[in-house]
């Protein structure tokens, strides 16, 4: 009972501090909402269509470019918006359709139509798409001209035969079909990489950094006090280690909540995530243990404990995803595991993109916890020596 009274008291301190109310609370929220709206939703290219033209040919390009998979197609009704939207990178790309498409095809002329885009390869590829619309139509329309020439028949009825024909004559089908997942992120909601990366983030850096409420309280002689009354040592240790990681379950159970609701984030298997979350604030309160044991200065554990925090989480992929560090540095990508944070990342991705359930993560869990095991071991026993002697 009095372990529980420990680790209560903790908790109230740290709600009690008010700038805790912003970098516990608010700012891991924060950070979770610009990292989705900056770099979250749909990574489809987006392509913007002004069709000027009312004609069916006109029209028709325009509905074959937004059928298109693969791409986020809009319509604009101003054409400076459109190529400004495209210089400041809003779209990839524009495609303008002129009012005399359709009469201009009739008439036997040249219609121009116009692709804006800036000079990069995604552009590039955008445009052999659009070309690809763009080329068939031409052949169907060659084949009308070809049929007005000969027979002298109206230009709509050529169209309208030749576009029979077309569907008629059988021709080589291209089925494409994808091998493995290409990019995975594609199935990420747009607030979901920035919110398990965030949450791992946040909880290791602030239980590193509340250690210093264990310096603390043997500077100013609590846990002397508490010691010297009829409570065994045990008692404080497992009392601290208890606030220890209630601190960080409050925080984690707090980005959870908040961004589920908020921001409508899927955390997968609800039994995985909470098994996830409950072991990573073992090792993260494990490794605050093992801190607030070794360092005598609140300063010199503040300032390692948020140099620490923030290495270990760039390293541990909760800032450059396991996945894009694996392509380009499979050696980076090895030493990321020494950290904490990239078997949650694993365990998290597992459930998420994964589907994956309790029984899927057992691997990651089964090293979380040695990790924990490792710290909170060597925490109580320096602590213990720091309580105890002389």
């Amino acid at each position: 009972m009095k372990a529980l009274v420990i680790a209560r008291v903790a908790v109230t301190r740290l709600l009690r501090d008010r700038s805790n109310i912003f970098f516990v609370f608010m700012l891991p929220m924060l950070l979770v909402l610009v990292l989705g709206a900056a770099f979250g939703g749909s990574f489809d290219p987006r392509i913007g269509i002004l069709a000027e033209s009312e004609g069916p040919l006109g029209r028709e390009i325009a509905e074959r470019v937004a059928a298109l998979d693969g791409l986020e197609v809009t319509e604009w009704d101003d054409r400076d918006a459109l190529v400004l939207a495209v210089e400041r990178g809003t779209l990839e790309a524009a495609v303008l359709i002129p009012a005399d498409h359709d009469d201009a095809l009739a008439r036997g002329d040249r219609s121009e139509i116009e692709y804006v885009a800036r000079p990069d390869a995604d552009a590039m590829a955008l445009r052999n798409t659009v070309e690809a619309v763009v080329i068939e139509q031409g052949a169907l329309l060659r084949a009308a001209a070809l049929a007005v020439s000969r027979t002298g028949v109206n230009w709509d009825d050529a169209v309208a035969t030749a576009r029979e024909q077309t569907g008629e004559v059988s021709s080589v089908e291209v089925v494409p079909r994808v091998v493995g997942d290409l990019n995975p992120f594609e199935r990420l909601g747009q607030f979901q990489l920035g919110a398990y990366s965030q949450l791992l983030l946040f909880v290791f850096l602030t239980s590193l950094t509340g250690s210093t409420a264990l310096i603390e309280s043997r500077r100013l002689g609590v846990s002397g006090r508490m010691i010297a009354t009829p409570t065994a040592v045990r008692t404080v240790l497992a009392g601290e280690a208890l606030g220890r990681l209630a601190v960080a379950l409050v925080q984690g159970a707090f980005i959870m909540a908040g961004t589920a609701l908020l921001f409508g984030v899927s955390w997968g298997d609800p039994l995985a995530a909470v098994a996830i979350l409950f072991v990573f604030s073992l090792a993260a309160s494990g490794a605050a243990m093992l801190m607030g044991a070794t360092f005598r200065s609140v300063e010199q554990a503040g300032g390692i404990g948020v140099v620490l925090g923030l290495g270990m989480a760039a390293l541990g992929g909760s800032m450059l995803p396991l996945m894009v560090m694996e392509m380009f540095s499979p050696t980076l990508f090895r030493i990321a595991h020494v950290t904490p944070h990239a078997w949650g990342i694993r365990a998290f991705e597992t459930i998420i993109l994964g589907d994956g359930t309790l029984v899927d993560i057992v691997p990651e869990l089964g090293v979380l916890a040695a990790f924990a095991a490792v710290t909170y071991a060597l925490g109580t026993w320096r602590l213990r020596v720091a309580l105890t002697r002389p």
